[in-house]
């Protein structure tokens, strides 16, 4: 958003480090303490084989480079979320919401 004018298009802000869907979902899992369970299913014929982003465009250009622990975002991101879900009003608001699009 507050890149030089000079920056055109789309730039990749994702984490380098590799990891599978099935490690960020027992993160999620653990972190909630959520009782869900993973469930493995047969991969897409175009699910990407590498899910590495290349975020060179992004230190180049802007000097960023991820500086928080995927842990420690999602510990955030949930604590975030949660406080939103134990405001009374806005459950209501939720679910008026959900109601009027069904």
């Amino acid at each position: 958003m507050n890149a030089p004018h000079h920056v055109i298009g789309p730039i990749n802000l994702g984490n380098p480090k590799e990891f599978t869907v099935s490690e960020l979902a027992s993160l999620v899992i653990d972190l909630t303490g959520s009782r869900s369970r993973v469930v493995h299913r047969p991969r897409p014929q175009d699910d990407p084989e590498q899910r590495r982003p290349d975020i060179s465009k992004a230190n180049d250009t802007l000097a960023w480079t991820p500086r928080t622990l995927m842990a420690v975002g999602l510990r955030r991101t949930i604590e975030y979320f949660q406080k939103l879900l134990s405001d009374q009003n806005l459950r209501e608001s939720i679910v008026h919401d959900r109601r009027a699009d069904a």
